[in-house]
Order: C-alpha cells, then sequence, then structure tokens
C-alpha cells in the first residue's frame, strides 16, 4: 500500500523539532520502500514488532524488513494560521497531506524555556491549535456549500444529500467541534472525503515532559487532571514521552538506552517513548501487521483492518489483486510454537484460504498467483 503519513504539529517551544529529530535517528533505509518519500522534513520510521525478529530467526533469514510510518515535519503552528499568519497558508497545505496528526503538546514547567503564551496549559494549547483546523475546515465546507447553488435549484438528488451532510460538519465545526465527531453513515463519509478536512483525520496527542522539571503528570496537578478529562470525554488517544531523553539517546544502542532512561527517571521499567508513539499511531490508522517470512527475508506488511486477502496483497504488489487465487495462512505463535513450515503443515496448522479470507493482525501468509 502507499506510504503512511502522521504530520507531527505544534506551538512553538514544545518539542516537535526535537522528537521530530529523534524519530529520525530511528529511520530505516528508504530503499526497501519506494513508496516512502526522500525529504528532509519526513522521517521513514520502523513499527516496533517482536514477530518479525521470531520469523527472521525460524527462517534464518538474510535480512528482516519492518512495516514503516512516516512522521513529517510540518511547518510551526501559530493562532491566525487558517487566515495565513506566519507560515500558515504552508501549515495548511501540508497537514491537508498526512494521514493523521500527532499534537505535542509540553506538560512541564521549565522558565528557561519560554511558552509562546507565557504560561503552561496543555489543554488551552490543544484548543488554539484545534481551533485554526476547525476554522480551515469550516472554510472550506461552506465554499463547497455556496458551489452546490445550481444543482441545489434543479433539484439533483447528489447535491440535496451533500448539502445535508455539509450542513451537519459545518454546524460541528461552529460550536467548536471536529469533524470526526459528527455520527455520519457510510455514504456520507464517502460524500465529505472528497473534501479532505483536517479534522476528520485521526489525532494522537503526544504530551511531553522533561526529567529534572516540573511534570504536570507527575505532580496530581489540576491542569493535568483537565486533559485527562478532555481525552476521556473525546476518546482520544495520547502517548507520554519524555522528548529531551528520546533525543539524548538516539545514538545509543537498546541496552544503553533503557539503562540512560530508567538511571534519569528512577523507574524500573520506561513503558512511554518512541516505541509507543509509533505503535500508538498505528493503532488510530486502523492497521494491522501481516508478515511473510522465508530464507530471503522476513517482512512485516501493513493493511487496513478489516482487509481481505487480495486488497491485503496489494501492499506486496498491485497486481496481487486481480491475480490473487489463494492464500496460505498460518498464525504466528503456531508458526513459532511447532518451530517450522514442515512441523506447521504436519499439524494442520497452515490454513487454504479464499478471496473472502480477512487477514488478522499476525496472520504469516503465502499469496498463490
Amino acid at each position: 500500500m502507499s506510504s503512511l503519513t502522521i504530520g507531527i504539529v505544534g506551538l512553538p517551544n514544545v518539542g516537535k523539532s526535537t522528537l521530530f529529530n529523534a524519530l529520525t535517528k530511528h529511520s530505516v533505509p528508504a530503499e526497501n520502500y519506494p513508496f516512502c518519500t526522500i525529504d528532509p522534513c519526513i522521517g521513514v520510521v520502523p513499527v516496533p514488532d517482536y514477530r518479525l525478529d521470531g520469523l527472521t530467526k525460524l527462517s534464518k533469514s538474510e535480512k528482516a524488513i519492518p512495516a514503516v510510518v512516516e512522521f513529517v515535519d510540518i511547518a510551526g503552528l501559530v493562532q491566525g494560521a487558517s487566515v495565513g499568519e506566519g507560515l500558515g497558508n504552508k501549515f495548511l497545505s501540508n497537514i491537508r497531506e498526512v494521514d493523521a496528526i500527532a499534537e505535542v503538546i509540553r506538560i512541564f514547567e521549565d522558565e528557561n524555556i519560554h511558552h509562546v503564551h507565557g504560561e503552561i496549559n496543555p489543554l488551552s494549547d490543544i484548543e488554539v491549535i484545534n481551533l485554526e483546523l476547525i476554522m480551515a475546515d469550516f472554510q472550506t465546507v461552506t465554499a463547497r456549500k455556496g458551489n452546490l447553488g445550481k444543482d441545489l435549484k434543479k433539484g439533483d438528488k447528489k447535491a440535496l444529500l451533500e448539502e445535508k451532510v455539509l450542513g451537519k460538519v459545518e454546524e460541528a465545526l461552529d460550536s467548536g467541534k471536529l469533524a470526526s465527531s459528527v455520527d455520519l453513515n457510510k455514504e456520507e463519509k464517502e460524500i465529505i472525503k472528497t473534501l479532505h478536512l483536517l479534522t476528520m483525520k485521526p489525532i494522537l496527542y503526544v504530551l511531553n515532559k522533561k526529567a529534572d522539571a516540573k511534570n504536570l503528570d507527575e505532580c496530581n496537578d489540576s491542569r493535568y487532571k483537565e486533559l485527562i478529562k478532555f481525552f476521556k470525554d473525546t476518546n482520544s488517544s495520547y502517548v507520554v514521552v519524555d522528548v529531551g531523553i528520546e533525543s539524548d539517546v538516539k545514538d545509543l544502542n537498546e541496552e544503553e538506552k533503557n539503562e540512560y532512561k530508567m538511571e534519569l527517571l528512577g523507574v524500573s521499567d520506561y513503558e512511554g517513548g518512541l516505541d509507543s508513539l509509533v505503535k500508538k499511531g498505528y493503532e488510530i490508522l486502523d492497521l494491522i501487521t501481516f508478515l511473510t517470512t522465508g530464507e530471503k527475508e522476513s517482512r512485516a506488511w501493513t493493511t487496513k483492518r478489516g482487509s481481505t486477502a487480495p486488497v491485503a496483497g496489494t501492499a506486496i504488489h498491485g497486481d496481487f489483486h486481480d491475480k490473487f487465487i489463494r492464500a496460505e495462512v498460518v498464525k504466528y505463535g503456531d508458526l513459532v510454537g511447532v518451530g517450522s513450515y514442515a512441523h506447521a503443515r504436519e499439524k494442520g496448522l497452515v490454513r487454504t484460504e479464499g478471496k473472502d479470507y480477512v487477514v488478522k493482525d499476525g496472520d504469516v501468509v503465502e499469496f498463490k498467483i
């Protein structure tokens, strides 16, 4: 499938660029991903997956190729971006092209690092960013409604339906809500999809804390409680990351990274970090991973949850959809548990599936075309 992109946005001095720099240190060689864009503002970041290591050992593969997500460093945001303030137009055009948004939100106090609004208030920062996106979408929706005039006068059924959908979305945006909060059926979603609205995109909130600073999540602060309530009320996804630590350890190996993080944070197990961010990004895009394995390579592939085998196969090659005959499928746990494909076949763990089979996360698949 085509590349999956998450745009990193944030107000000044929240750690947006530091996060992007840490992510790019995790980047993988782009030659294995012809669909990815080679650009200094884009990092091709692997999706952590222990199963890939397991299959590489099982098949004695020459190389392992992980699934990836592209992170895009979006131009900085200021109030008024929706009407072209600062780099507003560039910001809006860049964010329109991504699949999801990662909003970096500062949750630490440090008098040496100025906040653009003079105080630390995470929920207020979110409101500033989201309001700019909402205002940009409101302009898009009202402009589209204005263009329906002639077709509406003719009584065109498609135009009438579109006007109804646009009205629902416009009402939500006008009340300060994201377009994604509107309850739309499948047909209505297809209509609104053509507008590429910014607030229809999934949002992941990246809460940036700082070692040795006052972190709102650690001191039972009312501002953090309000933030978490907002996430629960809006069913939003978030991850807590110490961006500074992630930047400091970007050149270390995995063992050294964990030791350094545990020493700085004073904990025996550090669960945050870039791996959590990448995994969460994968989740909000509603993606799953299936795998292929052999002596040449073991590889993780990305597909949308609910994809049938022919659709999932297009991740490997576009021809797989039309030329699909069948797929041989075994669960990762079953395959590794018995130690080889031969033993998995003997035990009847390898199944032959047709074009209606819905691929599951962790399936090891061999496509027959």
